[in-house]
């Protein structure tokens, strides 16, 4: 497992006047990571992409990538960065190689194949001479990360890269990030209020609310707090189990106590589990079904209200 750091935040604080959009939040990104930042929008996780990206800067707390964490080193590491925040600033009246080609001199890239080279990757070769103002939506993200990817990042940050996106842009967009990850080794930040989208592609997870990151934690962590089980209390443990793997075929289970099994699957007949406990001679005392759905269990962390999920 690797356990290179890429991103590390210390208690990273951001005020406009009254308002805090980012409090104290400490937040940990790996090598091979896909970040889905999650919250609600106006959770703050623009502002906190806005500081790692160095388009804003923290009040307080430490900033650390690719291990820098002065100024001077901090600029050094950024050029391993790309992002893409809010609308990329490209240029209406150009095309897509010209806006590449703009970016490029600015940016001091010599490689001229580079262009060519990142159109392709996001599949935005066959566009010619149409002018950016005329791309779809779609094309515009896809542009947005070419742009992005122009130097060659180790690391990439995506604000909301399916917003507004055509569930079939939405479907073209998991799979191009998850190539970028798998294939060209690329780290990725991901912000996004939608979390049963991005529970399609994250492999770690840090959960937002009001400006405070109030969880952070792996896809395996995710789907075992959301898993749906069957909760079943019997007063014989040791012969249910037995009962519910010859019997009934249950090979998903655990004993939680001398009293309690959790049943991870057989979940759609209930009442056939109940029955041959109670035939074979075990007392079932209860049976209720348990397990939060992605939306219920991001409600319980960020204290109610309405979820894109």
């Amino acid at each position: 497992m690797n356990t290179e750091t890429v991103l590390k935040l210390s208690r990273v604080t951001k005020t406009y006047g009254s308002v805090t959009a980012v409090d104290d939040v400490n937040m940990t990104i790996k090598k091979g990571d896909i970040y889905g930042l999650i919250g609600k929008n106006g959770a703050g996780k623009t502002t906190l992409l806005r500081m790692i990206a160095s388009l804003a800067f923290p009040d307080q707390g430490e900033i650390e990538l690719f291990g820098a964490t002065s100024e001077a080193d901090l600029q050094e590491a950024r050029m391993r960065l790309g992002s893409v925040i809010e609308m990329p600033a490209l240029y209406p009246n150009l095309t897509a190689i010209q806006n590449l080609e703009y970016y490029q001199r600015v940016k001091g890239i010599p490689n001229k194949s580079i262009i060519q080279e990142k159109l392709e990757l996001v599949g935005l070769t066959d566009t010619g001479k149409k002018k950016f103002k005329d791309f779809s939506l779609g094309m515009k993200q896809r542009l947005g990360i070419a742009l992005a990817l122009l130097n060659n990042p180790d690391f990439i940050i995506l604000d909301e890269p399916v917003n507004g996106l055509d569930p079939a842009g939405i479907v073209e967009m998991r799979e191009f990030l998850k190539k970028l990850n798998e294939e060209h080794r690329i780290t990725i930040l991901i912000s996004s209020h939608l979390l049963t989208e991005l529970s399609l592609v994250a492999t770690r997870y840090g959960i937002i609310d009001h400006g405070k990151l109030v969880k952070e934690l792996t896809d395996e962590e995710l789907k075992e707090a959301c898993k749906q089980s069957l909760v079943v209390t019997v007063d014989d443990v040791k012969r249910a189990t037995s009962i519910l793997e010859t019997l009934l075929g249950v090979k998903e289970f655990k004993v939680v106590s001398d009293a309690e099994i959790r049943i991870y699957d057989d979940l759609d007949d209930t009442a056939e589990v109940n029955y041959q406990l109670v035939a074979n001679g075990v007392r079932v005392l209860n049976m209720t079904e348990m397990g939060d759905s992605l939306e219920d269990y991001f409600l319980a962390l960020t204290q109610g209200g309405k979820a894109d999920v």
